[in-house]
């Protein structure tokens, strides 16, 4: 009784149990109708449940869900708001920036300057340039095109005609590199491959942009200014290059070791081009000279986006650009990519040249200077007589980098710069060993027939100095230019700087220009000349490297790549020697070269370039007529300090009228 009791307990309690909790029912067990009952009531319940909280969370979020459609009708007036904040901020810290020490913000001045201006010329060709093309519309009449063409030659020769006559007429020793012009352009031509095919159209446009640009940033006071300014604000981005080469190798290799000191320029500078073409902002640029050169020179857009590329990355680097474009260019356009390489240096390149202490706002006029011209004399030799299928006026798009981010863009720049560096390292190995090799080799024969110091500078220097004359280098200094000339061509243009840096450096630190009859140091107007001459990679080596990257990226047109790459050689070292010329007829003294006597009389110092300059010219002024006080001639005739700047410069300096 007291088991059925117990039983019958338990089974009322698992009854009352399962109102509350069917599923415990289930578990006890029950018919198969029960079961199904219970299950319904259980989804019942829980769709109630969950209909109540849908509808709970609907109340509870319909606030922000109104919000947020609010926002998505009007996101662009939101857009428009919170950029005209920025604006508005900007503006604010630019005008106090500018306010408190306007020199300090200078960058900051130039930075925005050119924003606005890209932006109103964004503006001017989105609203008028229609307006404006409709505005040229006669031109498009032949008859109005040719007279148009015709009366824009005629003034541009007269006017190139009447600059020369009169700039030359204070400095007659300019003529020589505008005759050096003359040869380059008349050797060219006479290794032109189809001598009545030339387009003088693009070469004289061609010529004609880069003395335009040369006269910009190396006659006018303020676009001579604004490239020093440039090149001392790239130096001093470049410096920060030594806080990790610091880290990584220590202060004292970097400041004593070449490989640990301009090396790791290249990784820095490869990273933050990664990131700027990661940007689109080397895209954009790049883009932009292209078009500006295709629509003046009457180039196909392939060829032009491929020569512009090459002023801001490699001779393999920028066919990149143009790659499914490669296959299907003439030969006078892969001459032209050819010759662009050739013609420019890299901008990873730049930096480490700029580290050996050339002067950084040359390099960058003379790596700009040679795009116009690198066209412009590959299509004097070896012009077009193909179709092109690159004829549209619209030009080339480039895509931007495959980085998902900016991190990874940096990343990768760095990563890819340590194969040139190690590339450059080794050339430089291989290199400065077979020059002592050869130079060894030389020494022993000349000894053989009593002709001591035979070396291959020593023959560089006798068979290039008519041509480096040419391009306006004195006399004087034409053994040593010759001789660096030489060395670029034959070896590379690293170990061509690399000398050129050290001839600066004497100067600079003042020492007399002859040491028992040898030359130590060149004149500043020769520096110029030779670092224009040498901003290109037109090298024996070089050719190696652009046929193993073109090679690769159209091996069905090997044949056509190896007929024309000498002559893309030869054409890309003349880009650069016209260069040089270019900027042998814009030299004009500046500085302490200009006023001797100010510079003497304020700031006279022991042991610079501007003090022996001015110590030679006030000895040249000074005769001696047999009295014990000299008389003085020219500016310092009239001067009270002559006297105390002779005795001055006597201290530091030999010479006859010291005695």
């Amino acid at each position: 009784m007291e088991k059925s009791e117990g039983r019958k307990s338990v089974s009322q309690a698992t009854v009352e149990n399962g109102m509350e909790n069917p599923g415990l029912e289930l578990m006890e067990g029950g018919n198969l109708e029960q079961r199904n009952t219970l299950e319904e009531v259980t989804q019942g319940h829980s769709l109630e449940d969950g209909l109540g909280h849908s509808s709970l969370w609907r109340r509870i979020l319909q606030p922000f869900t109104k919000a947020r459609s609010f926002f998505e009708r009007h996101a662009g007036l939101f857009k428009k708001i919170l950029l005209g904040l920025l604006c508005l901020a900007y503006a604010a810290y630019f005008l106090a920036a500018c306010i408190l020490n306007f020199q300090r913000a200078l960058a900051l001045f130039v930075i925005t300057c050119l924003v606005i201006f890209i932006l109103a010329c964004h503006f001017l060709k989105k609203f008028f340039a229609k307006k404006f093309l409709r505005c040229l519309n006669p031109l498009k009449n032949p008859h109005v095109k040719l007279w148009a063409e015709r009366v824009f030659i005629g003034v541009s020769v007269v006017g190139l005609i009447l600059w020369l006559a009169l700039d030359t007429a204070q400095r007659p020793e300019q003529l020589i590199s505008f005759a050096g012009i003359c040869m380059f352009i008349l050797i060219l031509f006479a290794c032109s491959k189809h001598h009545s095919a030339v387009c003088w159209r693009t070469v004289f446009w061609g010529l004609g942009l880069q003395f335009i640009f040369g006269i910009l940033v190396i006659r006018t006071e303020p676009g001579f200014n604004a490239f020093q300014w440039l090149g001392d604000q790239i130096q001093i981005f470049l410096s920060y290059t030594v806080e990790g080469s610091s880290f990584v190798f220590g202060d004292t290799l970097v400041q004593n070791v070449f490989a640990f000191q301009s090396l790791p320029i290249i990784i820095f500078f490869g990273c933050v081009m990664s990131i700027l073409y990661y940007l689109g902002l080397v895209q954009w640029v790049i883009q932009k000279v292209a078009w500006f050169l295709q629509i003046t020179m009457g180039t196909t857009a392939a060829e032009t986006l491929a020569v512009a590329g090459n002023i801001f990355v490699g001779m393999t680097e920028a066919p990149l650009l143009i790659r499914p474009y490669l296959a299907d260019m003439t030969i006078s356009e892969i001459h032209a990519v050819m010759t662009g390489g050739f013609a420019t240096i890299a901008g990873t390149v730049l930096g480490a040249f700029i580290s050996f202490g050339i002067d950084a706002s040359s390099l960058i006029s003379a790596s700009v200077m040679a795009a116009p011209c690198a066209l412009a004399l590959s299509k004097l030799v070896y012009p077009e007589v193909e179709e092109s299928k690159f004829k549209s006026k619209e030009g080339l798009k480039l895509p931007r980098g495959e980085e998902r981010n900016i991190l990874e863009a940096a990343s990768n720049g760095a990563s890819e710069a340590i194969s040139l560096v190690a590339n450059v390292a080794a050339n430089l190995i291989a290199f400065l060993a077979v020059l002592a090799f050869i130079n060894a080799t030389l020494a022993w024969l000349g000894e053989m027939v009593d002709i001591h110091g035979l070396s291959f500078q020593v023959i560089c220097s006798y068979v290039l100095r008519p041509m480096v004359f040419m391009m306006g280098v004195q006399w004087a200094d034409c053994p040593l230019v010759a001789e660096i000339v030489g060395v670029k061509f034959f070896i590379n243009e690293f170990v061509a700087y690399q000398q050129l840096s050290q001839y600066k450096n004497k100067r600079l630190s003042g020492i007399e220009e002859w040491i028992n009859g040898e030359k130590q140091w060149i004149s500043v107007k020769a520096e110029v000349i030779t670092t224009f001459s040498l901003c290109g990679f037109a090298n024996l080596s070089s050719i190696g490297i652009t046929l193993g990257g073109l090679t690769s990226m159209i091996p069905q047109r090997k044949s056509d790549l190896c007929k024309i790459v000498v002559r893309a050689l030869f054409t890309g070292a003349c880009v650069s020697f016209i260069s040089a010329c270019m900027a042998g007829i814009l030299y004009v003294p500046r500085g302490a070269e200009t006023d001797c006597v100010s510079f003497l009389n304020t700031n006279f110092a022991n042991g610079t370039y501007e003090t022996y300059v001015c110590c030679r010219e006030l000895f040249q002024s000074t005769s001696l007529n047999g009295t014990n006080m000299p008389s003085f001639s020219g500016p310092w005739q009239d001067n009270v300090s002559s006297l105390r700047n002779l005795a001055n410069c006597c201290d530091l300096y030999t010479s006859t009228v010291c005695a």
